[in-house]
């Protein structure tokens, strides 16, 4: 099998506005086929990205190449790509097919052959009926497709999109992902998506770089993104976790491995510590941050009844308020806490129970739970919450990762 060609490359770009510096050094590469979105917050520089990538932006050092050819001086006009607003910026004084065919009519296509693929493009998006309209006479979503149309009908190498489907409500901006993403894979049509959506990205994309601050964290497909997460921005910014902060109390030896270093972490919120193995960056003093994510919090009452683990299973219910002052006390490393039910918040499909915990009035956790399997709970009710600490992630005084 060979290699897979590269449409995008992006080699140390850097992109300032005065003393602001909107892209750092970023480098990227898009391939073939796919479709790659750039994830993150408003201001981390995705939007500037993508508008460097058109040639709307010259990058202040750095090089862009599309298809093989660098194209870092080029005007937007010159480059082979084709870009999707946000504002759809269709001209309202036309007809769709003349909107959709305005691009090759620039080129110099002659009239019977662009409307022609006009048309073709219209069918594609679904709005083969709507030729004779005019944008005004068209609903949000209508608007996107004669947007998307349009880019298409100009035959790109590869079609950048910005955050197209911002406008739009949460049930037609669903409808459009999974559109979008059929007529990609349909035409095979590389993109480059930007969104602040996580839930859109994992739609969507092949492959997902998150941005923060003008750089580049991390790229991977959306599981690994999501389930490797290299440092505790990306983590936050994908899950809605719960980050309990600890510090280096010790080092010595692994208790289970006698030949690895380990250090002793403290987290005193929760009245509990752990020993990372293999974190030789750490030293005593240093700060720990761990993630403990909703989806692997166990919630059962204390008063009795039925435990509801993230799994669905019904593990029997603790009765008894005892706290644990070691993270890998309890059976199957387990750490577990008692708390009282601060909120119950209903979500449509999901239900999420804000708990404070006995060890510290400050701390609260977050659990979050399927409406079909979620416990019946009240603010005030007392509760047992436990996890698996295989399942949970570490991160340094940078903000890294820690993998031990």
């Amino acid at each position: 099998m060979g290699s897979v060609r590269t449409v995008v490359e992006l080699d140390g770009v850097r992109v300032e506005y005065g003393e602001l510096v909107a892209v750092r050094d970023l480098s990227l590469s898009v391939r073939d086929g796919e479709l790659f979105c750039l994830l993150g917050p408003s201001g981390c520089g995705k939007t500037t990205t993508l508008r460097t990538i058109a040639g709307f932006e010259s990058p202040d050092t750095g090089q862009v190449v599309l298809d093989g050819r660098t194209v870092t001086d080029l005007a937007p006009y010159a480059r082979d790509c084709a870009t999707v607003f946000q504002d759809w910026a269709l001209f309202p004084n036309k007809t769709v097919i003349e909107n959709v065919a305005f691009g090759q009519k620039m080129a110099g296509v002659g009239k019977t052959e662009r409307r022609e693929q006009a048309r073709d493009h219209l069918e594609t998006v679904e709005m083969g009926d709507y030729e004779d309209a005019r944008p005004a006479e068209l609903s949000g979503g209508q608007k996107q497709r004669i947007a998307l149309a349009r880019s298409l009908a100009v035959n790109p190498n590869v079609l950048l999109l910005d955050e197209p489907l911002s406008n739009l409500d949460k049930r037609l901006r669903e409808t459009m992902q999974l559109e979008i993403k059929e007529i990609q894979e349909r035409l095979d049509t590389p993109m480059v998506y930007v969104t602040h959506d996580q839930e859109e990205a994992f739609t969507l994309a092949d492959r997902i770089g998150v941005m923060n601050d003008g750089r580049l964290v991390q790229v991977g497909d959306p599981e690994t993104v999501y389930d490797d997460p290299v440092d505790q921005f990306v983590e936050s910014f994908l899950g809605n976790s719960n980050f309990l902060s600890g510090r280096v109390v010790g080092s010595g030896t692994d208790r289970h491995d006698t030949a690895r270093r380990a250090v002793t972490v403290e987290f005193p919120a929760v009245g509990a510590e752990t020993q990372l193995s293999a974190a030789n960056s750490l030293a005593t003093g240093d700060e720990v941050t761990a993630s403990v994510r909703p989806e692997i919090v166990e919630l059962s009452p204390l008063s009795g009844g039925t435990a509801v683990s993230p799994d669905g299973g019904t593990p029997e219910a603790d009765t008894t308020e005892q706290h644990n002052t070691d993270i890998e006390q309890g059976a199957g490393n387990r750490m577990a806490l008692i708390g009282t039910v601060l909120d119950v918040v209903y979500r449509g499909s999901s239900i999420r129970y804000q708990v404070g915990v006995d060890t510290n009035e400050s701390v609260e956790l977050f659990v979050e739970r399927s409406v079909a399997r979620a416990p019946d709970l009240s603010a005030g009710d007392r509760v047992r919450l436990s996890w698996d600490i295989t399942a949970v992630y570490y991160f340094g005084p940078d903000g890294a990762r820690i993998r031990v």
